[in-house]
Parts: C-alpha cells; sequence; structure tokens
C-alpha cells in the first residue's frame, strides 16, 4: 500500500479553503452534474443522486428554468477527528439550469432509477420542429 503526505502550504491552504470550505467536514451545498438533451417532442434532463430519497427531491420548471434541490444527511455521525479523508458529499443540494426551448413544464414527468433521476419535459408547440413543404415550379 503507498501513502500519500499531502504537505500544507499556504497555497494549497487557500486552494483546499476554496474547493473544501472553510468547514470541510460540515453540510455544504452542492451541484449535482446533469445531461440536457433532446428528441423531436421533449427536453430529457439526467441527473445521478445515488443514495438519495427521491421522495425528498423537488423539482420545478419556472420561464423555462429547471431547479432541481433536496437534500442527502448522514446515514451515522463520526466525529471530525475520527476521519482519514470525507469526500462523500452530505447536506443540500440545489442545480438550476436554463432550458434551450420552450417547454410545457406542468406536463412534465420525472422518474427515478438505480439513483438516476431522470426528467422528460414536453417542448411547447412553438419549439418543436416544423416540416415545411417544398413547392416546386416547373420553368416555363
Amino acid at each position: 500500500m503507498t501513502r500519500e503526505i499531502i504537505r500544507f502550504t499556504p497555497a494549497t491552504d487557500i486552494d483546499r479553503f476554496f474547493n473544501e470550505g472553510f468547514f470541510p467536514f460540515t453540510a455544504q451545498n452542492f451541484a449535482p452534474a446533469i445531461d440536457v438533451y433532446q428528441d423531436n417532442d421533449a427536453l430529457i434532463v439526467e441527473t445521478s443522486l445515488p443514495g438519495i430519497d427521491p421522495n425528498k427531491v423537488d423539482i420545478s420548471v419556472e420561464n423555462d428554468v429547471l431547479t432541481i434541490s433536496g437534500e442527502t444527511k448522514e446515514k451515522k455521525e463520526v466525529k471530525r477527528e475520527d476521519y482519514y479523508r470525507k469526500e462523500i458529499r452530505q447536506g443540500s443540494f440545489s442545480r438550476s439550469v436554463i432550458l434551450p426551448v420552450a417547454v410545457k413544464g406542468q406536463e412534465a414527468d420525472a422518474e427515478y432509477d438505480n439513483g438516476m433521476l431522470s426528467i422528460r419535459l414536453p417542448k411547447a408547440e412553438e419549439a418543436k420542429p416544423k416540416k415545411i413543404a417544398v413547392s416546386i415550379r416547373e420553368k416555363k
């Protein structure tokens, strides 16, 4: 087994402060990564939320901005001094994204399967692709 010794200098301490926050072992806000893609009829937004109770996730659409928020709590309390390393995030999370096309927010639906949240947002009629017939004129 290889161990790495991390030497703390003012530069790394400052980086750690901005990356982990002033109190790295307390609950902090974080933003889960998302994927946004489309098909002809809808936008699909996916995010990985493993270990998070889907009943404690709030999803809202307002003015074509999708917001996903919730909270995850530690399953057991361990004192800060007992940790060697703590990277699993705990606390509240929130992620908002401006949707690239107009959607019918009231018709959105969401599914949670194996830690993956998938949200389907039907496109508004004006955002759906239109097929335009081309008339052909013959030269006389």
